[in-house]
């Protein structure tokens, strides 16, 4: 057992009890922030230098491989900037501060371990790890509205749980194994009649796509996204909105392509399923959020459609198992550009919905006479979610709807192409009421230095990665080629 193979974890480990007990010595709570950045810090150093390792740990149950590396790092940076876009929130929190962070940090560990593991008792524990820390920030603000999100939230996330537990000892009894690998390699040694005669294989592998499709926000798993995204603290929700997805998708890839993956009839069927899915989803988030006019809200019901597209890539995977790197390395891209633009949007309204007090569209109105820098950086951000060059996310939706087109899959790609027009609306109309609206006020929107910097860091990452996006392709084209086995 090599501990040092587990660093980035461990790190995160010591510096979540570090933040907690200092929490206890010191009336200076920024401190707190400082301190789970650097350990964060520490943290993306050691998975930096780690880079190109492929190894396994723990009885062959922990993968150290370019594709767990890559979202580790993801996590550490979506984890550093909620941070900084925490600082002029966490007051709200009042004398939970320590726990916030320790929080965050915690349900890191549990997003890295599910990237990393490649065993299902280990992949269904470290979410729970993250999910259990995710029900908490969620009901943190403590008013009627955040404790309705977490309790649902919870109670939802405890039915996927269940879901998801009896999907994995469908799969363990069809296969008598837990280890993804050896799954791969019972699958491979069935034959087409008995892999298709096999009732208890496809329902599991069904309960799979359910408990996972929960985590990703994927239709008709959704249901808690709406109240969970009004009413949790909007920090959380940037941190939800991205981190939980990302982390569902990376699980995802590696349950479905390096344990299924051996079968090309289950390949197809999954991938038929999540093309499925991805349609239904697309038109159900982007329709509903049409309508809305609590921002928070609408972001939700995007992310929603966010998923569909994310799928999109899933359902390639499954259409042509003989070129699966385009498909998995326009998923991890996409989930890089998404993360990098929906954090932005989410930090800038942080700021403006702190001065107003409202998290209504009615009330962004005119802010670009009062907060300039802040509208910039959401118009960006939206501007990045529909898909329109020269933001990140017209890269993204081109690069995985590439690989879509070469699996054959262009129904497919032409729904989610008319999806984002018509998702260009209600994006459209917040950057409207902001640019061409009249000011409810002259006063200007204040920001902490440290907020500015989250904006500033996203919407740099925005416009690099749609304009020169090639080092993160590569990057993203390594961690996929290390994905099977």
């Amino acid at each position: 057992m090599n501990l040092a193979l587990f660093r980035p974890e461990l790190t995160l480990v010591v510096t979540a009890i570090a933040v907690i007990l200092l929490d206890l010595f010191t009336e200076r709570k920024k401190l707190l922030a400082l301190v789970s950045i650097i350990g964060l810090a520490v943290s993306a150093v050691f998975a930096i230098t780690m880079w190109g390792t492929f190894e396994s740990a723990f009885y062959n149950m922990l993968a150290v491989d370019s594709f767990a590396l890559f979202f580790k790092l993801l996590f550490i940076g979506i984890v550093v900037l909620v941070i900084l876009a925490s600082t002029d929130y966490v007051s709200k929190f009042e004398r939970y501060q320590g726990e916030y962070y320790a929080l965050l940090l915690l349900s890191a560990l549990g997003m890295m371990l599910m990237a990393a593991t490649k065993e299902l008792i280990s992949i269904y524990i470290s979410l729970e790890l993250a999910s259990i820390c995710l029900y908490t920030l969620s009901g943190f603000l403590k008013d009627k509205k955040s404790s309705e999100a977490a309790l649902k939230y919870l109670l939802l996330g405890a039915i996927s749980s269940a879901i998801l537990l009896y999907g994995m000892a469908l799969v363990f009894g069809a296969t008598g194994e837990t280890q993804l690998d050896k799954i791969f390699a019972a699958v491979q040694g069935m034959s087409l009649n008995t892999v298709s005669a096999n009732p208890a294989l496809i329902l599991g592998i069904v309960l799979l796509i359910a408990g996972f499709g929960f985590k990703i926000a994927a239709f008709p798993f959704h249901m808690w996204v709406p109240d969970v995204y009004e009413g949790a603290p909007t920090p959380v929700v940037a941190y939800l909105s991205v981190g939980s997805k990302a982390a569902g998708f990376a699980v995802i890839l590696r349950v479905f392509y390096s344990s299924f993956g051996g079968s090309n009839w289950l390949m197809a069927n999954w991938g038929a399923i999540f093309a499925i899915l991805a349609a239904a989803g697309m038109f159900l988030g982007n329709l509903t959020a049409l309508p809305q006019t609590n921002i928070k809200r609408m972001l939700g019901y995007s992310s929603i459609a966010q998923a569909g597209y994310l799928m999109v890539g899933l359902a390639a995977l499954g259409a042509a198992p003989f070129a699966p790197v385009l498909s998995e390395s326009g998923v991890l891209f996409f989930l890089t550009g998404y993360a990098l633009a929906n954090l932005g949007a989410f930090a800038a309204i942080i700021a403006i919905s702190n001065k107003t007090g409202s998290d209504e569209i009615s009330d962004f109105s005119g802010m670009i006479t009062r907060a300039p820098v802040l509208t910039l950086a959401l118009s960006l951000s939206l501007i990045s979610l529909i898909g329109m060059p020269p933001a990140a996310g017209f890269i993204a939706k081109f690069y995985i709807f590439s690989g879509a087109v070469h699996s054959g899959l262009l129904w497919l790609v032409i729904l989610a192409v008319l999806n984002s027009v018509i998702s260009a609306y209600y994006y459209l109309r917040v950057v409207k009421v902001m640019w061409f609206g009249e000011p409810a006020s002259e006063e200007k929107v204040a920001s902490s230095g440290a907020l500015r910097l989250a904006v500033l860091i996203s919407s740099l990452g925005v416009l690099v990665l749609g304009v020169y996006p090639q080092p993160v392709i590569d990057l993203a084209r390594t961690a996929a080629k290390m994905l099977g086995f």
